[in-house]
């Protein structure tokens, strides 16, 4: 296994701990919004937000590199 790989699971391990120690409910509040939500959810929540603009931004400055 590569070192990369072994670095990813690590990584995924460490996130479930923390995931698992963390099933209270918390509010959210956003503006006008108050959500009543997991805190495990809220996690994941902005783990996959963060990852999707993490992705669309490299694919546009990759772009945009590309075109020069």
């Amino acid at each position: 296994m590569s070192f990369k790989g072994m670095i990813i699971i690590v990584l995924i391990v460490l996130c479930l701990v923390v995931f698992f120690q963390n099933t209270e409910v918390v509010t959210f509040r956003l503006f006008f919004w108050e959500l009543n939500m997991s805190r495990i959810v809220l996690f994941l929540v902005t783990l996959i937000v963060g990852m999707v603009i993490g992705y669309i931004l490299t694919t546009v400055l990759r772009g945009r590199s590309g075109r020069e």
